[in-house]
């Protein structure tokens, strides 16, 4: 069946429309999802006067030794909460790399917080097509980028990387210097004419205890609490702000449209096998590129068959997720003992230069693997030999940029998300991974295996709900209002128009901080008047 075909499907899930709640809440700001995105929000907008409720289908996640526990954490997936997926071309089903606890997918990330270049944010030539420009530039973003490094408590260092676009303040603490063998890798890459630097951190481990408490935390929990994530920077003092409140192990399964289908007036909610009803002046969605585009599809009705916001019919559509591979270089006569090891990066080719014509993309050190990350790829594998492997090898994740298209996107059928995603601009990446592994090599490491992530690699995952300024070919305003809902906003990777070639995560809190001032801007300011809005049905 064609991804056309399945968009224009009928979903059984219409039938909650007219649900009975089992309870009705109200609030002034309903905030759903509390990752990145809607933590930041919550954050932003404790002290508005507002009551904000915070809605997050999981539970908060225990600090335990099992966070570190590197066989329960990969090998039984203890942590690993998401749904089932399908591949939307094979039918195929897929445990996608999201994660449903309080702070969301910031419980297990490594922290890598990076600005986006400012030529991310303009239209730039790749190898299979274009990158679009972003309704709002580099600059304008740039004094929330400060203010969300300030939050997150960011360790980098401005200087070492050409790319690094203008910073109005230094960042709030040093960055973390490399471990011997990491440092030998970068020397080795300067003398190759290289320029390798600190990659921006928001973990801290600035001390060799602290790294001893962060060795596995990529990809896994801190129970140190060393890690800042969503959960302990932002939604932690939202509710001590005693403005806001949470409510975990609920899943919004739509939204209810008003009669005047320019407003959201409810958001039904499953809890504990009961249904709720919450009601709220304002809707703040932050449930991930994926699940927010799920949402408002699962939320058509008859006015609306094609789901809410969608009078575009961008809603689910261009899909992006990054372009990755997992690149590991052994030494096999040298043992690699550092603790934490993502402290290096890498962007000499991340835009068009002398040497590429088209951008290639970045360079970033993964935490330390061992054995039983590889095992859970390589199961067959003795474990010997995977320990021998990982005791002496060098871990490095490789991004480029993965370019929008109508043709991927996430659609819902019969309640099941599935994701279509066919991989563009591919050469380019090749190329990344040719001249990496050249630079390796000279660096004392010829021993190199490669990986190419698949759909279920999916935590960069953005675009479903693009921002511009024209209703008929985005889905929301570059405030990230939806064009047609007064009332909604989204704030996770959804607006992305592009994908750069870096990870999300701190460009999603530096928006969430602008969004927010545009909101809290519009409380003293009289009524706004904005044309109607499509009914959803255009073609």
């Amino acid at each position: 069946m064609s991804w056309e075909t399945i968009d224009k499907a009928p979903r059984p899930e219409a039938a909650a429309e007219g649900a009975v709640p089992d309870e009705v809440i109200r609030t002034d700001i309903a905030i759903i999802g509390s990752g990145m995105g809607g933590g930041t929000m919550a954050y932003a907008l404790k002290d508005s006067g507002a009551k904000v409720l915070i809605i997050e289908r999981g539970r908060h996640l225990p600090a335990e030794p099992q966070n570190s526990d590197l066989d329960e954490v990969y090998l039984k997936g203890r942590y690993k909460n998401a749904d089932t997926w399908y591949n939307g071309q094979t039918g195929a089903p897929f445990k996608p790399g999201v994660y449903y606890w309080v702070g969301g997918n910031t419980k297990v990330y490594g922290a890598c917080l990076p600005r986006f270049r400012a030529s991310d944010f303009e239209e730039t030539q790749h190898h299979d097509g274009t990158s679009p420009a972003w309704p709002f530039s580099y600059a304008d973003l740039e004094p929330y980028y400060t203010r969300a490094e300030q939050l997150f408590q960011v360790r980098g260092q401005i200087g070492e990387d050409p790319t690094e676009p203008f910073h109005s303040s230094a960042y709030p603490f040093p960055a973390l210097d490399h471990e011997p063998v990491i440092q030998d890798l970068a020397d080795s890459f300067r003398r190759q004419g290289l320029h390798p630097f600190r990659m921006a951190n928001g973990l801290e481990a600035d001390t060799p205890a602290k790294r001893a408490l962060c060795a596995t935390s990529d990809g896994a929990p801190n129970e140190a609490g060393l890690k800042s994530d969503a959960e302990k920077i932002a939604i932690n003092p939202a509710l001590e702000s005693g403005n806001a409140t949470l409510m975990t192990d609920t899943k919004v399964i739509r939204l209810i449209p008003g009669p005047d289908g320019r407003t959201v007036v409810a958001a039904l909610a499953e809890r504990h096998d009961q249904i709720i009803r919450i009601e709220a002046d304002k809707f703040i969605l932050a449930a991930g590129a994926v699940n927010s585009a799920a949402l408002l599809l699962r939320s058509a009705t008859k006015d609306y068959p094609r789901g809410l916001a969608n009078s575009s019919g961008l809603v689910g559509r261009n899909y992006m997720v990054h372009n990755s591979t997992f690149f590991i270089a052994i030494n096999p006569f040298k043992v690699n003992r550092t603790l934490w090891q993502k402290t290096l990066g890498l962007n000499d080719w991340y835009e068009a230069g002398p040497t590429n014509q088209y951008p290639l993309g970045n360079l970033q050190m993964l935490g330390k693997l061992r054995a039983s990350m590889l095992k859970m790829a390589r199961s067959w594998a003795p474990n010997s030999i995977l320990k021998a492997m990982s005791d002496r090898s060098i871990d490095i994740y490789l991004t480029t940029e993965d370019l929008p298209r109508r043709s991927n996107g996430v659609s819902v059928v019969n309640g099941k998300i599935h994701v279509w995603w066919e991989p563009n601009n591919l050469e380019p990446h090749k190329e990344l991974v040719r001249r990496i592994s050249r630079a390796v090599r000279r660096a004392g490491y010829p021993v190199v295996f490669t990986e190419r992530m698949g759909i279920e690699t999916n935590s960069h995952q953005c675009g479903t709900a693009v921002a511009g300024h024209d209703p008929g070919s985005s889905v929301l305003t570059p405030e990230c209002r939806a064009h047609d809902l007064d009332n909604l906003w989204i704030v996770d990777g959804s607006f992305f128009p592009s994908s750069a070639a870096l990870n999300p995560a701190l460009t999603i809190a530096a928006n969430a901080l602008r969004v927010a001032d545009t909101i809290l801007a519009e409380e003293n300011a009289p009524a706004r008047t904005r044309p109607a809005g499509g009914d959803g049905n255009d073609s």
